[in-house]
């Protein structure tokens, strides 16, 4: 599996009253790295919506091994570990930065639709080659610190 990573920092409004992140919030810490993740593998979304479709999460799961806190720096290391017919997953490992303590961990299923109906519909050959491909050694630093 070809391991891809984001870095960003936990913002303030993230956290809850016990000063850790709140859980729902790693819901959206997952979209976001898969958004980055389908970023560097060439997969802009603007560019899926205008081939006329689109991919819909279908099944996410979290589960968690530390808390994080407010400022932590966080590491999302992204891989797709399965290409069905009309389905792939991506696999998400959430480290602190730079320690790399395991964090959290999230596994995404999504599914290609058509945007005209809405049906599923098979992942196009250069998309599914993209996905297992990954991206390895690339780097997305949204959280500013030096690597």
């Amino acid at each position: 599996m070809s391991a891809f990573r984001y870095l960003f920092r936990v913002r303030y409004g993230e956290c809850d009253a016990q000063n850790v992140v709140f859980n729902a919030r790693y819901a959206d810490y997952a979209d976001l790295a898969a958004t980055e993740f389908l970023r560097a593998i060439g997969m802009d979304y603007r560019d899926v919506l205008a081939r006329g479709l689109d991919n819909q999460v279908v099944k996410l799961t979290l589960e968690w091994q530390a808390p994080a806190r407010f400022d932590d720096v966080l590491s999302a290391e992204v891989c797709c570990d399965q290409v069905g017919n009309s389905s792939y997953r991506l696999v998400i490992t959430f480290r602190r930065w730079p320690e790399l303590t395991p964090v959290s961990r999230a596994e995404a299923v999504y599914v290609m639709v058509t945007t005209d109906t809405w049906e599923k519909t098979p992942v196009p050959d250069d998309i599914r080659a993209a996905l297992l491909e990954g991206a390895a050694g690339k780097l997305a630093n949204h959280a500013g610190v030096t690597v």
